[in-house]
């Protein structure tokens, strides 16, 4: 059965949204039915924004406008098998039984509605619209209540409705068809990814902590299933990948399509976590639409509540925030690392509280099916920070002790700047696993790809840089072959064992001496007749792994400072990954006469036309 909702034009976009995303929504679009009168998606939407000028403050308009996309996106996904449905219900409760799964497999879908109304027919009763939508929305599917609660909808719908505004912004989203066969659903998630952008600029909120650039969610994906071979090949092959801060379902959608392209008969089922409520509702709607069990999806704080405390997977994608403190939740997170330690998820240690990224890390850790079970992979998008603050003994030096002395860290990819919606910082992409290939073990490879990118024709937020399919393409192949590289002069990949991260710091004690100059002897204690410390001239020394400490204390210091030596009870075992020291490039400065010589022209230039004025 043919839907009656008419499909989006191809007229220009309004210029207060990202043209080149919703123009390209619906130019790839396959109309059902031809009204080239009907505005495009982004001129759509923008006509609802003008009905609430006013009654709204910009930064509100998506508390209307985002609910009632995904209500137009659900109303016309069951639009076809409305009739089955409600013959269905009348059938099976005259019969006495539960209808469910009956609506179930008549929606063919995994949510359904009850109600004989849609939003087309709730306009022929302009004076109960409010009631009427109510009930309509009463009449799904608990999961899909549950989408629209965390929406706060019904709030909405009396504001709309005191407003003299709710007939008019129902008429305008029944006019607009939705249907994955128009809109699919990756054009659907940009959609809404870029809205809540849009909104969060509005109202001044960090975008970026919502969703991940796609191009950016590509990339991860070919590094995680790349060496996946029964993944790739195998039909029938089930995997299972999980995502702690979900956003709108970004992540996960990207890597069911990606796993779809190379292996039609495999399945993958998707799980996740998000704690704002208006990315929660976007991503439950999303897992509906795609046949995914949206009992699998949660909401809350992934930190503070898991929501899936004893599942492990095979695949986790994440994109934590950046730089956000974990104060709020502290308290939580403190008692599960004093508690339960390593049996928990935080038994490695703590990081500072002003940065919480690497409680994510941990997080994931936590989730990794054992090695003889199969094993998991992860790719996490993290800051530089991660990769050095905190000196030997910290919580974030433990955290990356942690991982390199259990061999878990595969690779970290140094993505370009300006890359993200939120921030134009230094990003980077570690690639985790408990099931490294042989030639990958003991090993970590450092990619640096942050020239890889190309200039985007309309800068978005801090995002001004992206990568293009063949920038994936190239890291993905780099990746693959895991050997050292070098391109025009410079390295782009290095391969290190994992004790190269590895340093001691040892601390170096100068005696205490007397006004004459002698040196202070301890009276008692196991220290006496030993030299007292000089806690002024106590330094600190960081000795690589790799090197014998007496040696390295031998050559460094002794020669001056004869009468040092090291407090071995005081050593710690630290590790950091100095990313851009290594792939640093000496360039020496030019030759002085060549120097001198371009001084020369700019003098005689100057000295030329000081000349030609004074005549």
């Amino acid at each position: 059965m043919e839907s009656a909702c008419p499909p989006p034009s191809l007229h220009s976009a309004s210029p207060l949204l990202m043209t080149n995303v919703l123009t390209a929504v619906t130019a790839t679009a396959t109309p059902r039915t031809a009204t080239p009168a009907t505005p495009n998606l982004s001129a759509f939407i923008w006509s609802v924004a003008d009905l609430l000028r006013g009654d709204y403050r910009q930064s509100e308009y998506g508390k209307v406008i985002l609910p009632f996309t995904v209500l137009r996106r659900l109303d016309c996904v069951l639009e076809p098998t409305k009739a089955a449905v409600l013959s269905e219900l009348d059938k099976r409760t005259k019969a006495g039984l539960n209808p469910e799964p009956f609506l179930l497999k008549a929606a063919d879908q995994s949510f359904y509605n009850t109600s004989k109304l849609d939003l087309r027919t709730l306009l022929g009763d302009q004076d109960h619209i409010a009631e009427n939508l109510r009930s309509y929305l009463q009449a799904f599917s608990p999961a899909v209540r549950d989408i629209f609660e965390r929406f706060d909808f019904h709030t909405q719908i009396d504001r709309l409705d005191k407003a003299g505004l709710l007939y008019l912004v129902t008429e305008k989203f029944a006019t607009i068809d939705l249907h994955p066969d128009v809109v699919s659903n990756a054009q659907m998630g940009t959609v809404f990814e870029e809205l809540i952008r849009r909104f969060a600029e509005l109202s001044n909120e960090t975008a970026g902590e919502h969703f991940t650039p796609r191009e950016v969610i590509r990339l991860m994906v070919n590094l995680l299933f790349i060496e996946d071979d029964e993944a790739l090949t195998k039909p029938g092959v089930v995997r299972s990948i999980y995502d702690p801060t979900a956003g709108t379902g970004g992540m996960l959608s990207v890597a069911g399509e990606h796993l779809a392209e190379i292996n039609p008969e495999a399945r993958l089922v998707m799980f996740g976590q998000e704690l704002n409520d208006e990315s929660y509702a976007i991503c439950k709607a999303d897992m509906l639409i795609k046949g995914q069990d949206v009992s699998n999806i949660f909401a809350g704080n992934t930190l503070s509540n898991d929501g899936l405390p004893v599942t492990k997977f095979d695949y986790m994608l994440s994109n934590p925030p950046f730089g956000v403190e974990w104060k709020k939740i502290e308290k939580e997170v403190r008692r599960e690392h004093e508690q339960k330690g390593y049996d928990g998820r935080f038994g490695p240690g703590l990081p500072r509280v002003s940065d919480g990224s690497l409680l994510f890390l941990m997080h994931l850790l936590s989730k990794m099916r054992p090695a003889k079970d199969g094993g998991s992979r992860f790719g996490i998008v993290l800051n530089g920070s991660p990769l050095f603050t905190g000196g030997a003994g910290s919580g974030e030096s433990e955290i990356r002790r942690y991982v390199l002395e259990n061999d878990l860290l595969e690779a970290i990819i140094a993505l370009p700047t300006d890359l993200f919606y939120n921030t134009g910082i230094a990003t980077y992409v570690w690639i985790v696993s408990n099931r490294k290939p042989a030639p990958r073990k003991g090993k970590v490879q450092l990619i640096d790809a942050s020239a890889m990118w190309q200039k985007m024709r309309k800068s978005l937020g801090s995002k001004r840089k992206e990568i293009s399919a063949a920038h994936i393409d190239d890291i993905t192949r780099i990746f693959g072959a895991f050997e050292e590289a070098r391109r025009d002069g410079k390295p782009i990949s290095k391969i290190f064992r994992n004790e190269d991260f590895g340093y001691r710091t040892i601390t170096v004690e100068r005696p205490e001496r007397d006004e004459q100059g002698s040196v202070v002897l301890a009276t008692k204690g196991k220290a006496k007749g030993k030299p007292v410390p000089d806690s002024a001239l106590r330094d600190t020394e960081n000795v690589p792994l790799t090197e014998s400490v007496e040696a390295y204390f031998e050559r460094e210091v002794k020669p001056h400072a004869p009468d040092a030596w090291i407090d071995h009870e005081k050593t710690k075992v630290g590790y950091e990954i100095p990313f851009n020291r290594h792939f640093y490039v000496f360039t020496p400065p030019r030759p002085l006469e060549e120097i001198d010589a371009e001084l020369k022209v700019v003098t005689d230039r100057i000295v030329k036309m000081i000349g030609e004025l004074s005549q």
